[in-house]
Order: structure tokens, then sequence, then C-alpha cells
């Protein structure tokens, strides 16, 4: 079975993206991706940055238009287009700051409960939860996220992957743990197509995606250079480098 380029963890205008939905499924679609996942942020209502994020009143909507595009996006380009969001917690200290991709989430919820409550129940709804740009003992510069590294044991049972890449940005600590991992782009600009990725050897169903991330099975990570080969219908996708475990 010919393994899925997924990109898990993706922003729009919908968020702090620079790309409106459309446009990120046209560049995810052109480059020949099989799943794409949009992530946008959503803060609890006192976080200084919660108009960077779908606020919770208008996350019906954001969902609407998600699952209409992802129909434009398998007729048009064969891709899978997943709903999520990132649930989004900053702190000035990074020990208190969690941010956690929910893969496949389609219903609201809130963070005002905390994000080990959303995370909760965005995993009872089906989601698999990735554990974003995970910070841990290397340091914490001005935005670092180091929760889930600090409280590990009590945040291990609610997520499904953690991210061993954002990015080009590596987290050692996650691979010392031997934890179950993916890479992710973290897009927000184009130059971020360009990062490191995973690919996903599962059927190309919503369902079977997310049964395989809410697995412990292995997946492999590559680096995605769309520069070294154009996508055509004769070779499928841009060339992959790098794949490692």
């Amino acid at each position: 079975m010919k393994p899925l380029l997924c990109e898990l963890h993706a922003h729009t205008t919908w968020s702090d993206g620079e790309l409106s939905l459309q446009d990120l499924v046209a560049l995810y679609g052109r480059a020949g991706f099989d799943v794409l996942c949009v992530t946008d942020h959503t803060h609890p209502v006192g976080d200084q940055w919660v108009h960077l994020g779908v606020r919770p009143e208008r996350l019906p909507d954001y969902f609407e238009q998600v699952e209409a595009e992802a129909e434009l996006a398998w007729s048009r380009h064969g891709l899978l287009l997943l709903p999520g969001l990132e649930l989004t917690v900053n702190a000035a200290n990074p020990d208190a700051a969690a941010h956690a991709v929910a893969v496949g989430l389609r219903t609201p919820l809130t963070l005002e409960d905390g994000i080990e409550q959303a995370m909760a129940t965005a995993r009872g709804a089906g989601a698999a939860i990735v554990a974003a740009h995970p910070s841990g003992p290397e340091g914490a510069p001005r935005g670092s996220t180091r929760r889930f590294w600090r409280e590990l044991d009590r945040f291990a049972g609610l997520v499904d992957r953690w991210e061993l890449i954002n990015g080009h940005t590596a987290f050692p600590w996650v691979a010392e743990a031997r934890l179950p991992v993916v890479a992710t782009g973290d897009f927000h600009r184009r130059e971020h197509l360009a990062t490191w990725k995973t690919l996903l050897p599962c059927e190309r169903d919503e369902r079977a995606v997310l049964d395989y991330l809410r697995s412990s099975a292995r997946v492999h990570l590559t680096v995605f250079d769309p520069t070294e080969e154009p996508a055509s219908p004769a070779n499928g996708r841009p060339r992959l480098r790098h794949p490692c475990r």
C-alpha cells in the first residue's frame, strides 16, 4: 500500500494563517498531498490572542465551511480534507502553556474548563489528539509550550501522537521517551509547505486515518520539497527526501 502523504497541522485565515481555506486546499491539492487537516486555533475567551483564533460562537460556521470544502477537495484533487482545531492555551510561564491539535474534530467545544477537559471531550468525539510543538528540557524561549513535558504522566493518556518535528524544529525528548510520533508543517505561510510531514500506511479514508493515528503503530516521517520534482499525472507528487521512522 502506498503510504499517504499527510499534513496534520495547518492554519487558514480563520485564525492566523495567510491563506484562505480554499487557497490552502488548492496549494496542498496541487502539491499531491493525500490528507490535509485544517486545525485553526481556538482559545479560552480571556486569552489575549483570542482575536487570532476561531471564537466559540463561530465554530459551527467554521466546521460547516470545512465540510463544504472537503467535497470540492476530494472531487478536484483526490485530497482527503479533515476538520480539526488547535486547542490553544497560552501563558507567560512556558510550563503552563500547551497546544493540542484535534485531528478530525467535527463538533464545537470550549476551553473554559481547561485544555485537559477539552482534549478529553475532543477525543471522546472521535478526534485524534496531537501534542503540538511540545517543548521540553532543552530550554524555554518565549512562546514555548512545556506543560505536556512537565506533566507527562497526567497527559499521556489523552495524547495519541506527539510532534517529534514541527516545521524544521525537532523535540528530542519525545524520541527519548519513545512516544508515538508525527511530523507536521504547522502551516501558516507558503514556505511551510516545504517542511517535515507524516506518511501513513493506511487507506485514504477518514476513519482509517484517525484509527491509525490513535494507535501506536509506526509512521514514516519525511521532508517534503515541492521544488525538486513538480507534481504531474505521470509522477503523482513531488519528491520526498530523507524518510525515517
